[in-house]
């Protein structure tokens, strides 16, 4: 939210809360619901103490059955510690892909062969980029959940949810008074840029996210017959240089790629430039209903 990564000084933090703040003003161009966020990512990190303990909170860490990005040193966040009751959820984030990695891991090691920890770092490391890669996607798609399961009592989410052959999922779907979004969440492995709609990159290899992301909505859409009011791609801090850029409009619904500490917000409080379509009264009890009795999830 305030442009910067984690590792700058407490200097360059206050300043970026400054340029963010004036940026954001809604006497400058800005709106209140980016002024009062800038204000609220401050508030988190405004002390050496808070930001010592934002950083423990929120990192991704190696536990039992977890491992770090194999990419990088856990720098996603999520939205913070909340009292209010956790959204809705159903379905098992990032259980595929988990399930993939472990059998590309055994493959690669090879069959029969001693396989005690297939989280080990350094065995991770060693690895081909494509098993580190699907790796990397569960941990991104783990942290999203976590984020999204914190929005509150009026969100609704479906995580691994199937629109024909199990690598054609949408990673997340999220229903609220905002909306009805596809999500993706995705680590690449390095920095990503926006042309003509659509993620490019060194890391992105030729890969068509939004336009996938969109094309098994449309599914979902006919099948269902519900109308999406947005597609999200999810991406580490670090890998987008803004905390939220538009890629347009793909299939006639605006689409967005935002990283993964303002993803709460943006779900909160709806695409920028009012872009999107809120969903409100018996249409969101009505969508709800459609999608619980018709949503199948990757097995």
């Amino acid at each position: 939210m305030l442009g910067v990564a984690a590792t700058v000084s407490d200097a360059e933090l206050k300043k970026a809360f400054r340029r963010a703040l004036r940026d954001t003003h809604p006497d400058t161009g800005g709106t209140p619901q980016r002024f009062a966020a800038v204000q609220e990512a401050w508030e988190r990190v405004s002390t050496p103490e808070k930001r010592r303990r934002y950083d423990a909170g929120h990192s991704l860490r190696t536990s039992s059955g977890t491992a770090s990005s194999p990419f990088a040193a856990g720098s996603q966040s999520t939205s913070g510690a909340h009292s209010r009751p956790r959204a809705r959820t159903f379905g098992h984030p990032g259980g595929w892909r988990r399930e993939r990695f472990l059998d590309h891991m055994r493959e690669w090691v090879g069959r029969g062969a001693p396989l005690k920890d297939p989280y080990d770092a350094a065995l991770v490391r060693s690895a081909p980029i494509e098993i580190k890669r699907i790796l990397a996607d569960a941990l991104a798609e783990e942290a999203t959940a976590r984020t999204v399961s914190k929005l509150g009592i009026g969100y609704t989410i479906w995580h691994d949810v199937s629109t024909g052959p199990p690598e054609r999922k949408i990673d997340h779907i999220v229903l609220g008074p905002t909306g009805l979004f596809a999500v993706l969440s995705e680590d690449f492995g390095g920095p990503v840029k926006i042309r003509r709609g659509e993620l490019i990159g060194p890391a992105v290899r030729g890969e068509k996210p939004m336009h996938e992301l969109a094309s098994r909505a449309k599914v979902l859409s006919r099948q269902l017959k519900v109308l999406f009011s947005g597609y999200v791609i999810v991406l580490p801090d670090d890998d987008l240089d803004v905390p939220q850029a538009s890629l347009g409009t793909v299939r006639g619904q605006p689409a967005l790629a935002v990283r993964h500490s303002v993803l709460a917000h943006v779900l909160r409080t709806g695409p920028e430039a009012s872009l999107g379509r809120s969903i409100g009264g018996n249409e969101l009890f009505d969508v709800r209903t459609r999608l619980i009795n018709g949503i199948r999830f990757v097995e």
